[in-house]
């Protein structure tokens, strides 16, 4: 128990650093996105990168853990679509409710986790895991919602086209189609730049939990209980459940990768899930869900790394 606290402990006091240095105004709202938009744009793709591009190709690309952590999500966002449906949700709504709960903080809170418990190797575990998360269930969950939208009058092969369009142009997936590359041509980079990538790299843990922290401040959860604790539920429980499940599928994976899926799906929804619910009228239940996410995690994830 000990060692569990004295992984998580770090991370959750960095978070709470952030959100009463927020609270008190010691740095301003727009001080924590401009730190958020540094490390979504600049240090986690520094990181992903970095550790890609000293890999071989093999060690990058791990079927195995692609299929499960596939497998895991896609049945996570059916169960929770299915549930929101039943109990008389939108077809919108619920994509963003099955989108909230099977797609992870990876980079702010999955990736300060795991590679504490796990080391180096969570780097290239968080670079799949966004690979099914970008790729996958962000796609996934927005084409769906914006169908709803539209009362499947839009082309699907229209929405679907311009949400992957959009998402070509995330950083993070830049960072890892340019890790990969790297990796494959077997070239180094020159130690001036490889230095200032290192030193990107170096700043993505606590900049992305302090941020975290401050996103908390002034969200709400009045009269959003019930589609909360849906989300909250999804994310936190049945997530790595159908994870765990799914790895009987390949019983010969990596035991640190076992570990490191277990890990990225037991973390709190995704940081930007309030900005991907915007559009479609559920930014206030997606900050809820955000922030008792956040709290009940602490507890959670303690709880998952006694028993890994």
């Amino acid at each position: 128990m000990i060692y569990v606290l004295s992984v998580t402990s770090p991370i959750f006091i960095i978070v709470l650093v952030g959100y009463f240095a927020t609270r008190s105004n010691i740095v301003s709202k727009s001080d924590i996105q401009a730190l958020g938009s540094f490390v979504i744009r600049f240090a986690l793709p520094a990181l992903i990168f970095r550790s890609l591009s000293q890999r071989s190709f093999v060690e990058i690309i791990n079927l195995d853990y692609l299929t499960v952590y596939i497998i895991g999500s896609l049945s996570t966002f059916v169960l929770i679509f299915a549930s929101a449906r039943f109990r008389g949700r939108s077809t919108t709504a619920s994509a963003i409710f099955a989108m909230g709960s099977s797609v992870s903080n990876s980079g702010f809170i999955g990736y300060p986790v795991a590679v504490l418990v796990l080391g180096p190797p969570a780097v290239v575990a968080l670079a799949m895991t966004m690979m099914v998360e970008n790729i996958l269930m962000i796609p996934l969950g927005l084409v769906v919602a914006e169908v709803g939208c539209n009362h499947g009058k839009k082309n699907i092969y229209r929405v679907f086209h311009g949400v992957t369009f959009r998402l070509a142009k995330n950083p993070l997936i830049i960072a890892i189609l340019a890790g990969t590359a790297m990796s494959l041509s077997g070239l180094a980079l020159p130690s001036a730049l490889f230095r200032a990538v290192d030193m990107f790299a170096m700043a993505s843990g606590a900049v992305a939990l302090f941020f975290v922290g401050g996103t908390l401040v002034g969200l709400r959860v009045t009269g959003m209980m019930v589609d909360v604790g849906r989300i909250v539920g999804g994310k936190l429980f049945l997530h790595p459940t159908m994870i765990f499940l799914a790895l009987f599928l390949v019983p010969s994976i990596d035991p640190t990768l076992k570990k490191a899926m277990l890990i990225f799906s037991s973390v709190p929804v995704v940081t930007i899930f309030s900005l991907l619910g915007r559009p479609y009228g559920q930014q206030d239940v997606c900050a809820a869900a955000l922030m008792v996410a956040t709290i009940i995690s602490f507890v959670t994830i303690s709880c998952l790394l006694l028993v890994l």
